[in-house]
């Protein structure tokens, strides 16, 4: 099996790489090494599996569609594991429109490709953040999710919608993971776990 990890340098993303390229499958690993923490980190995070002879790393950001497609048109994928993104609550306050065009647009742009290049399977990461403020605890699958309270909430249930949408309309198998707080080791140094 050939799995796309979109974000795979970064905390979730590299550690799912390497069990996928300890369990023998092809890796294209795409990630573009933004500053939202350092990127350093990132690139310490996947050194190891730079070495396996079925991982393939491309730098570049989901936003640029040609180098997206070029990607699509130089492997044969099997799955979509889509983890970029711009994270966190307070900065999408603080950056809407960013938050707006990495986590709407560019998750748009994978599902177009998906489409396009008939991959038959798409993991998006969505997050807790759906949620909102929903008194209701525990949290359902089948909690109404419309009352986001970040631009950050806004764009996952945003992805959610789209990956729902080119399921019904081209059949593309989806999972939506609403990821809560992950931690262990490698996690983002911004995380109140890690300090």
């Amino acid at each position: 099996m050939a799995y796309l990890v979109t974000g795979g340098a970064g905390f979730i993303g590299s550690h799912l790489c390497e069990r996928l390229v300890k369990e023998g499958s092809e890796i294209i690993c795409v990630d573009n090494f933004n500053d939202f923490y350092d990127p350093l980190i990132k690139r310490r995070n996947i050194e190891g599996l730079q070495k396996k002879a079925n991982f393939k790393l491309y730098e570049l950001d989901i936003l640029d569609f040609p180098k997206l497609q070029a990607v699509f048109e130089q492997n044969d994928i099997d799955v979509i594991i889509h983890l970029a993104a711009r994270a966190g609550v307070r900065p999408s306050i603080k950056e809407p429109l960013l938050y707006q065009e990495v986590n709407v647009r560019g998750t748009l742009n994978l599902l177009e490709l998906a489409r396009r290049f008939n991959v038959p399977k798409f993991v998006f990461a969505s997050s807790s953040s759906v949620y909102g403020n929903n008194k209701k605890v525990p949290f359902s699958e089948q909690d109404n999710v419309d009352n986001p309270v970040s631009p950050y909430a806004a764009t996952k249930k945003a992805g959610e919608l789209l990956a729902y949408t080119y399921h019904h309309l081209y059949d593309i198998s989806i999972s939506c993971i609403r990821f809560f707080t992950v931690y262990g080791p490698r996690q983002r140094p911004d995380m109140a776990i890690h300090k």
